[in-house]
């Protein structure tokens, strides 16, 4: 097949979107499959067989890492014409992505549309919920131009669809079950995660710092287990507000690991803590269990799909405060049933592979080009 791929968001940024397409672009090319991408200007122009054309664009204001990227570059028709896709696959068509559906709709290119983020909760965390209502009628006209939407989780499926949105599938999730690996744990990367102190309880968060992930709200499991320690693992436009907060608690900030050094600090860590409200999906969650790190997240979105109470993590109640330390205190404090967690949550992630993911995407491509 060939396949033109529109993305809002590709490398260099590095989050779970990212994450996901540079996988299903290995698996895709892997299988014979020509795909071209479509992104904001700044990525490499080749990367995994896929040839990547970006288009220029400008940082969004609250947001400096997300390039906004105009859909109304001439070029954009030109590729298309010369690659001649089988199909359109849009990535959260928000502004690049009003491209992809454009040029759907002008050549007859069957048109697929993916939901990864979950913009209409985003607002509320920007001072901007008020317009959350008019958000979602703007992605049901977008969506609805699809032949089928993905999205990376049930309780998105299902949210979509009361929203109007139609013809919702789910995109099965996956993981690195090689790189992601208990075996990963590194004594030197623990003893620079906790200040030197690695017999100190570690706690690890890895994502975006930015205002919707909510990773201030972790400062209460400090304030409640002063033995522990905090690793924070990522960067964003909080980052310099969140050092503020942190400053007088033992918390290193670590900025983005990748491979190796990110499987590690999972495989180190002791708990890892994921305090979004948001996620579609939360893919960090998944590498944590990979490696063998219990988890604990809010019982919301695509979270549940994942973690299984008491099995292989905790769920808290994404309101309360305390019952997001009374979940951590059951895995800080017995550290037997840390250890079934941790066995249990990497028998969970074994089931789940990125060939298998891809394999799903190809099937739904091919049914939209009967």
């Amino acid at each position: 097949m060939r396949i033109a791929l529109f993305t809002e968001t590709f490398l260099p940024k590095i989050d779970g979107i990212v994450t996901r397409l540079c996988h299903t672009l290995h698996h895709l090319t892997a299988r014979g499959n020509q795909v071209l991408v479509i992104a904001p200007q700044g990525a490499p122009h080749h990367y995994a067989r896929a040839r990547v054309y970006g288009i220029p664009g400008l940082s969004l204001p609250l947001y400096p890492e997300l390039i906004l990227a105009a859909p109304t570059s001439p070029a954009i028709g030109r590729l298309l014409r010369r690659f001649h896709p089988d199909v359109i696959h849009v990535v959260n068509p928000a502004v690049l992505g009003l491209g992809g559906l454009y040029y759907s709709q002008r050549f007859q290119i069957p048109l697929v549309a993916s939901y990864h983020t979950h913009l209409p909760k985003y607002l509320q965390h920007y001072g901007l919920g008020f317009l959350e209502g008019v958000l979602w009628t703007l992605l049901k006209l977008g969506h609805n131009q699809a032949r089928i939407n993905l999205c990376t989780s049930t309780a998105m499926v299902k949210e979509l669809g009361e929203h109007g949105i139609e013809r919702v599938h789910l995109w099965q999730r996956g993981v690195d079950t090689e790189v992601f690996h208990p075996e990963a744990a590194s004594a030197s990367l623990r003893q620079r995660l906790t200040s030197g102190q690695p017999e100190r309880p570690l706690l690890l968060y890895v994502g975006r710092l930015s205002p919707e992930k909510e990773v201030g709200r972790i400062r209460v499991l400090l304030e409640q287990f002063p033995q522990a320690c905090l690793a924070i693992v990522g960067d964003g436009p909080a980052r310099g507000d969140l050092e503020k907060q942190f400053a007088d608690q033992a918390v290193v900030f670590t900025g983005y690991l990748q491979g190796k050094d990110l499987a590690a600090a999972f495989a180190s860590a002791d708990l890892f803590v994921f305090p979004s409200r948001t996620e579609t999906l939360g893919l960090v969650l998944l590498e944590a269990m990979a490696a063998g790190c219990p988890v604990i997240a809010p019982r919301s979105g695509g979270i549940t799909d994942i973690v299984t109470e008491g099995s292989n993590g905790y769920l808290f109640d994404p309101e309360s405060d305390p019952d997001f330390v009374a979940q951590a205190r059951q895995l800080l404090d017995q550290p037997g049933q840390r250890e079934q967690l941790r066995h249990n949550a990497r028998l969970e992630a074994e089931r789940w592979s990125w060939a298998a993911a891809t394999q799903q995407l190809e099937t739904y491509y091919r049914e939209i080009m009967i």
